[in-house]
């Protein structure tokens, strides 16, 4: 496995982590449909949480949430639709972003942006 997979997966790991810690119910993990895929999805206060984890060694040309574009978004919406579908569920859906940055001291930061995708306009 290639090093930047290996820290992408360390990413989702540390994401998921900090979901649980925070009451987060965790769903399904790299859930796949057509060609989108879904890192994390979870439930929390009786929503269902699309979580998008983007991972970077270094900040220095763009934050890990600024890779999120209009098409992988668009492929998120149409994953996250398949997965209610599927599993019936009727339930209120947020999109979120985990970036995951080595900060100064170089130990990874989480950081967690909610209702990631309402400035978006799809």
């Amino acid at each position: 496995m290639a090093e930047h997979n290996d820290f992408g997966k360390i990413a989702e790991d540390l994401a998921v982590d900090f979901l649980v810690r925070n009451q987060y119910k965790i769903l399904a993990r790299n859930f796949r449909y057509l060609k989108a895929e879904v890192d994390i999805i979870a439930e929390f206060d009786n929503q269902i949480i699309i979580v998008e984890v983007k991972a970077r060694n270094t900040d220095t040309f763009l934050e890990p949430q600024e890779a999120v574009n209009k098409k992988k978004i668009r492929l998120l919406i149409s994953a996250a639709s398949y997965y209610l579908e599927e599993n019936n569920i009727e339930k209120e859906v947020r999109f979120d972003i985990i970036s995951v940055l080595p900060n100064k001291q170089k130990t990874l930061e989480i950081h967690h942006i909610t209702d990631a995708f309402q400035s978006f306009e799809i």
